[in-house]
């Protein structure tokens, strides 16, 4: 079984974590982990008169790293064997391409309790993924 993990860093994301840890032995077979992180795409127009793609390039993978690294550490400490990728773009989309792409059983991940104005007239990344995954969701508080 192959499961995708959003991480964004967040305590409900490492909750995700904590919960496919938790029920990985319930399972028949260890199943295949797969950390993603999407970094929003920031260079767009003149912003790369002043900063060349190689400067963009590292911020995306510094703060991929850093979102990612407590992720990694809970699975590290678990023994479970995992991958992880940063990716860039639209949080939603670019986790429904990743499942797409990597052919993904289902997509565990953190619900945020958000109640902001954008969030409602916008919808959650949570929301997006579940309205536009073909595959199954488990959201965990």
């Amino acid at each position: 079984m192959k499961i995708l993990i959003p991480v964004d860093g967040s305590d409900n994301a490492n909750r995700a974590v904590e919960h496919v840890i938790a029920y990985a032995g319930a399972l028949k077979v260890v199943p295949q982990i797969c950390l993603l992180n999407v970094q929003w795409k920031l260079a767009s127009g003149n912003v790369k008169l002043f900063i060349d793609q190689d400067t963009i390039n590292d911020y995306y993978r510094e703060q991929g790293a850093a979102a990612l690294a407590e992720a990694r550490a809970k699975l590290d400490a678990s023994g479970l064997a995992y991958s992880y990728h940063v990716s860039i773009g639209a949080p939603a989309e670019a986790v429904i391409q990743y499942a797409q792409e990597h052919q993904v059983d289902q997509i565990v991940m953190g619900a945020h309790g958000q109640s902001t104005l954008s969030s409602l007239l916008l919808g959650s990344v949570a929301g997006k993924v579940m309205q536009l995954a073909q595959t199954p969701v488990l959201l965990v508080k």
